[in-house]
């Protein structure tokens, strides 16, 4: 009866607009494009809110492993919420999450489209209501660039050797049969521009393929995976192929957390394992092994002096359209084996991790100073311990790693619950110049976890429910030599951001970050392999999002960047785009368009945003030089069965004629693009 009181009281205090988990996401990819200078093609996170929209998780029988598939959870709000369960018994209502200790307002309009509450189901499911009973979908997208580039141009050319032999869009073909979270199948398929399709290099039809089938929860048998899947292991020293995230806004989550084994169905084409992994649980106890057999792209060189061929780097992009692309794919047979052991009880989480590699062909960098600690030859070996520990209001985490024996890695954070209006955050690590791992993936400043030092110290505070400031320092080095840095160097990066939502329509933030960081150069600006100088990156952003209706929202950004302030690479960058968002409820159409101006001095100076797009698509693009961009998207539900997308996109640059580089130049100062996605569900 008094519980039932409580939840009847909280039930009018609860907002009832359901704000979905978007912002957040798009800061942090955006972050990731901006780092890695590309843009990821892992759309499996995109794929994993989707699922759980659709397959709302049941919070009565929500187990930890399930909860880590929203990144937006850190570990102290998982940890108080199964212990809230544990203590109180099963949720009667959704309304019941503002009791839980450290899940305000804000976290839980993230969460409400994708749980629910209702009686608690066995997951031990019959195999055949899991085969029978799920949900088929077959999804097909085709991408295609109106203004033909010099690489299409010059097959018509019979004297030239390098040009794109294949037919320019992009094609995806993706089957999928899911039963809630217990059963998954599907296979993926997908040729990009100036790939051939059933003809020439690509016989067999597509460049790409993927298949996987993944089981969980039957008998003792938590995941099951065969055909492709990622792996991820403690805190990405040795390990992490799924998305992950590293310094955003979200201050608080900067611990890696996700199942050890995860199904694999997306488009990229190589952080991903092929062959067989199972994870089994007794009590308190997790066993997982993992064989993974697959060819990956390579750089290969013969050697004719040592009769034996080597490689010098993996190829990631996943492009096979010209000879030489063709020539590196499926070079190199990759093999790896590896598991984990761990003990979970309640609070206290201990892990043991290993995993090997085999090439069978020797890896060999090439000849730079900067290299002269990475990894070459055909064999190598990581094994880590990770842990993690909840008491009271703090969360502690870490992993200490190895390669080879000789060399090792460590980092180590703590989460800090200090008041129930300000949360602290800390990361540290420390890893050798001489550390090496293939799929590491860690939360450092380098893309990859080597030769770095340094400490992340973040605070997010919110004295009330209309202000929330979040804020961090990082301060790190770079023992060793770099790419482009030849010495070593120090750097810092700080942020501020102050979001203000004063009422349920309006949402504004402004953003302020630093970052100082070391590069080769002289000064004239040309760059050279002596003198290394800090370079100074600062940028502003405000962005405001106003709800008009139910049906449309409002959203314009303004955001303005300084390169490399007071020294001879000095460039300046804004950006500025208005956004309208249309969806009524329960109506078949919705429609989103962007109107967009952006000028910057050069490419040093330019500025990363997140385009909407089709269902489980994004963009990511770089925007410099001076010119409009703007899109349209258009959804349509045909029938309950059948989904329609169109995507329209064009870049108008205003003071050039020649758009891209090499063989992806066009000539023009236009680049247009036309989208459209199909889904059905059988």
């Amino acid at each position: 009866m008094r519980k039932g009181i409580i939840i009847l009281v909280l039930c009018f205090c609860c907002a009832k607009g359901i704000a979905q988990e978007t912002q957040t996401t798009e800061q942090q990819i955006e972050n990731i494009t901006e780092v890695n200078e590309s843009e990821t093609e892992d759309d499996s996170y995109l794929q994993t809110l989707r699922h759980y929209q659709r397959n709302k998780l049941n919070l009565n029988s929500a187990s930890e492993t399930e909860l880590k598939e929203f990144t937006f959870l850190s570990p102290l709000q998982i940890a108080n919420f199964l212990s809230y369960r544990r203590l109180f018994g099963k949720f009667i209502s959704i309304y019941e999450l503002q009791s839980i200790p450290t899940w305000d307002n804000e976290l839980i309009q993230k969460i409400l489209p994708f749980v629910m509450v209702g009686p608690a189901i066995s997951m031990r499911e019959d195999v055949g209501r899991r085969l029978r009973d799920g949900e088929h979908t077959i999804l097909s997208r085709i991408t295609y660039v109106l203004e033909e580039s010099k690489g299409f141009k010059r097959r018509r050319d019979t004297s030239a050797t390098s040009f794109y032999p294949g037919s320019r869009e992009r094609f995806l073909l993706r089957y999928k049969y899911v039963y809630r979270n217990l059963l998954q199948y599907g296979i993926t398929a997908e040729k990009d521009p100036g790939e051939q399709w059933f003809k020439g290099a690509q016989r067999n039809g597509f460049d790409y393929y993927s298949a996987h089938f993944f089981v969980r929860n039957v008998g003792i048998i938590k995941n099951l995976a065969i055909g492709d899947y990622t792996v991820n292991m403690g805190q990405g020293l040795i390990q992490w192929q799924s998305l992950a995230f590293k310094k955003n806004v979200d201050v608080i989550n900067t611990k890696r957390q996700a199942s050890i084994l995860r199904p694999f169905n997306s488009t990229n084409e190589y952080f991903f394992n092929r062959g067989a992994a199972i994870t089994l649980e007794k009590n308190r106890f997790q066993v997982t092994g993992f064989a993974s057999f697959r060819k990956v792209s390579g750089n290969l060189t013969v050697d004719t002096l040592n009769a034996e061929d080597y490689f010098s780097s993996l190829v990631t992009s996943g492009l096979h359209r010209t000879p030489n692309e063709q020539a590196d794919k499926n070079a190199v047979q990759m093999n790896s084996f590896g598991g984990n052991v761990s003990y979970n009880d309640g609070n206290l989480h201990i892990g043991a991790n290993a995993v090997y590699f085999q090439f069978n062909k020797p890896l060999q960098r090439d000849d730079q100073p900067y290299n002269n600690f990475a990894f070459n030859g055909k064999q190598l070996t990581n094994m880590s311990v990770d842990w993690s520990y909840t008491w009271r209001n703090m969360h502690w985490y870490g992993e200490l790693a190895n390669h080879n024996r000789s060399n090792y890695g460590m980092m180590s954070g703590l989460l800090i619950s200090a008041d129930p209006k300000v949360d602290l955050s800390f990361v540290y690590r420390d890893i050798q110049k001489g550390y090496q791992s293939i799929f590491g993936n860690a939360f450092t400043e380098g893309t990859f976890p080597t030769n770095e030092k340094g400490l992340f110290t973040g605070a997010s505070i919110k004295p009330n429910a209309k202000w929330k400031l979040d804020a961090y320092m990082d301060f790190y080095r770079f023992p060793y030599l770099r790419f482009r840095i030849d010495a070593p160097s120090n750097g810092q990066d700080y942020l501020v951001q102050l979001t203000h939502r004063p009422n349920k329509q309006i949402e504004i933030y402004t953003r302020f970050r630093q970052e100082s960081k070391a590069l080769n150069y002289t000064d004239d600006g040309e760059l050279v392999t002596a003198l290394v100088e800090p370079v100074i990156r600062r940028n502003w952003r405000t962005q405001i999002q106003y709800k008009v209706s139910p049906s449309v929202t409002l959203r314009q950004r303004l955001d303005v960047m300084w390169y490399d302030v007071g020294g001879p690479l000095e460039s300046r960058g804004f950006l500025a785009f208005f956004d309208v968002f249309y969806k009524p409820q329960i109506k078949p159409l919705s429609a989103n368009i962007r109107l967009q101006y952006f000028e910057t001095d050069d490419f040093n100076s330019r500025i990363y945003a997140y385009e909407n797009d089709v269902l489980y698509g994004f963009s990511i693009p770089p925007f410099a030089d001076k010119g409009y961009r703007y899109y349209l998207n258009v959804n349509y539900d045909l029938s309950k069965k059948l989904t329609f997308w169109v995507r329209w996109a064009q870049f108008i640059y205003r003071n050039r004629m020649v758009i891209g580089s090499g063989l992806d130049e066009i000539a023009g100062n236009q680049r247009s693009e036309v989208k459209v996605q199909i889904l059905w569900r059988l």
